[in-house]
């Protein structure tokens, strides 16, 4: 197996990791999320799943292995401009910022298989409200986990092309 491949397998992972740990602040610890945490946690969602189908595609070419790290990109960069938004929106004053919208449940209720995937946005927290873990906001958890996912996959591709 190759480094690149390994990497990709080690994204899936973590991935994983990181959206159980985010179903258990929500379900067990009772943290309420809010629309831009679930969006925070579609993005680590469809960042494993791109990971996963990167890791199943043959890995031969060097342009497989770019294609495979944009896919991984894509959903990690949105994930990490959402997460700086809900950190900029948390530093204003108390009361000042803009409200974060409808609860994801409210938008998506009509959609088909609703009862399916309602679990992963179910929520209405205020996006305004700083929640932490050992003492650091969440949404900065997700920088540095979307941060670290695009180094490690660009730097496995770095390594990868000169093979």
């Amino acid at each position: 197996m190759n480094l690149f491949r390994k990497t990709l397998w080690g994204i899936v992972v973590l991935s994983v990791l990181a959206a159980a740990g985010s179903f258990f602040s929500q379900y067990v610890l009772g943290l309420n999320p809010c629309v831009l945490c679930i969006l925070q946690r579609v993005s680590v969602l469809a960042v494993g799943l791109a990971a996963l189908l990167a890791a199943f595609s043959a890995q031969r070419s060097k342009a497989v292995r770019l294609a495979g790290a944009c896919w991984v990109s894509v959903p990690a960069l949105y994930g990490a401009g959402v997460a700086v938004y809900q950190l900029w929106l948390q530093s204003l004053p108390p009361g000042t910022a803009p409200a974060c919208g409808a609860p994801w449940t409210f938008r998506l209720r009509d959609w088909p298989l609703f009862d399916v995937w309602e679990p992963v946005v179910r929520g209405f927290g205020d996006c305004a409200v700083p929640d932490y873990f050992l003492g650091v906001p969440l949404p900065v958890w997700s920088v540095l986990y979307f941060g670290f996912v695009l180094l490690l996959v660009w730097g496995a591709w770095f390594k990868s092309r000169r093979v």
